[in-house]
């Protein structure tokens, strides 16, 4: 009867410590770039995230948000200090990051040894959802394979057959230009040459005279931010585009016409998401969003609100309560989440599996052409959960 008693006691003091909890505010650590080249990026991630939390009230799984910042510069070599403040300083019960691939590789690890719930609302290294991937990881943007593996479907398809490649040397560029290569070479394309620079470098002039030299039918890239539009605007001084057609990624043209003008006029890339899907779910996120803030939102921007969207889907099936990872999971497996890129689920490695879409700049938009690829999934190779 002794023993009952204390059981009892127990658990009646969990369920009382799990209300106190649950009536807590949840505290989200936002570990994004709030300077350098990646910075608008991070802004349009918070703003994304921010945007869904207030159109909740505020709240999600019935808790109040409150929201710790850390810059992360970009900077893999803090990275783990970072993270860790935010964990052990400052308490966070979840984590959303980050942009830099080298940098959300150290959350990610950090995040499966501390058992912290992540979101990754950018990100793409293959690894994440790969031999990292964890219960406790969930991608809401895309892995690097997909948008590349896509284009070199979509490049094949036009009847190039000799290409160069371009891109930082780090994990997002490789593997973008891996996925590429793997689709343009299975449909009969050869890659004759494969050039990069450090990141976060711009000099790309020594560059642009080798891709000059080697004449290829045409050029695939992966840029983002700050690079992408020096990237794109010196290609079109080199008098480049003229005769040489340049594709990427769709990091190259997202966020960064405004910048680019019409030196990105025409430009073709593949991403999950374009500026004129006009459709109802995008139509009323895409006028939420530039009420809030004045901006036009990008597809930085649904990534970070996807992340929210995602987190909220979790909390709302275990009442808020954030230790109850594997019912967490198990939810937003489950899900169709409605986002503006249009609906999409997570693969069992919880990387999204969705449409790629193949855009065109015209002015200032990326405007849809067609699906490139239906439904595409990540092969999620080296996942073990």
């Amino acid at each position: 009867m002794k023993f009952k008693t204390l059981a009892l006691a127990a658990a009646l003091l969990a369920a009382a410590n799990a209300a106190q909890a649950q009536g807590a505010k949840l505290k989200v650590g936002l570990m994004l770039p709030a300077t350098g080249t990646f910075a608008a990026l991070g802004s349009a991630i918070e703003n994304g995230f921010k945007l869904y939390v207030a159109e909740q009230g505020g709240k999600l799984g019935g808790r109040e948000i409150e929201f710790v910042k850390v810059d992360d510069e970009s900077d893999p070599a803090k990275a783990t200090d970072n993270v860790n403040k935010l964990i052990k300083r400052d308490n966070v019960d979840v984590l959303v990051g980050t942009v830099h691939s080298g940098v959300a590789m150290a959350m990610a690890k950090v995040a499966k040894d501390t058992g912290t719930l992540l979101f990754v609302p950018n990100a793409g290294a293959d690894a994440v959802t790969g031999p990292m991937c964890a219960p406790n990881i969930f991608r809401s943007s895309f892995s690097n394979w997909q948008p590349g593996y896509a284009m070199g479907e979509v490049m094949a398809k036009k009847g190039h057959k000799n290409v160069v490649t371009i891109t930082w040397k780090y994990a997002a560029g490789d593997e973008s230009v891996k996925g590429f290569k793997e689709a343009f070479e299975k449909a009969g394309g050869k890659v004759v040459k494969e050039l990069s620079l450090p990141f976060p470098g711009v000099e790309f002039q020594a560059l642009l005279t080798e891709i000059a030299a080697t004449k290829p039918d045409a050029v695939y890239t992966f840029f983002a931010g700050g690079g992408a539009v020096k990237f794109v605007k010196d290609y079109a001084a080199a008098g480049l585009k003229k005769n040489i057609p340049l594709y990427g990624a769709g990091f190259l043209t997202d966020g960064t016409l405004e910048a680019q003008g019409s030196d990105a006029d025409g430009l073709l890339t593949t991403l999950h998401y374009a500026d004129s899907l006009n459709t109802p779910r995008d139509n009323s996120f895409r006028l939420a969003y530039a009420k809030a803030y004045k901006l036009q939102p990008d597809v930085y921007a649904v990534q970070g609100y996807d992340a929210a969207q995602m987190l909220g889907i979790g909390l709302a099936a275990v009442k808020g309560d954030v230790s109850k990872k594997a019912e967490i999971a198990a939810a937003i497996e489950r899900a169709k989440i409605d986002s503006p890129r249009g609906a999409f689920s997570v693969s069992k490695a919880h990387n999204p599996v969705q449409d790629i879409y193949l855009r065109q700049v015209s002015g200032k938009e990326n405007k849809l052409v067609s699906v490139a690829s239906k439904a595409l999934a990540d092969p999620g190779r080296g996942c073990r959960m």
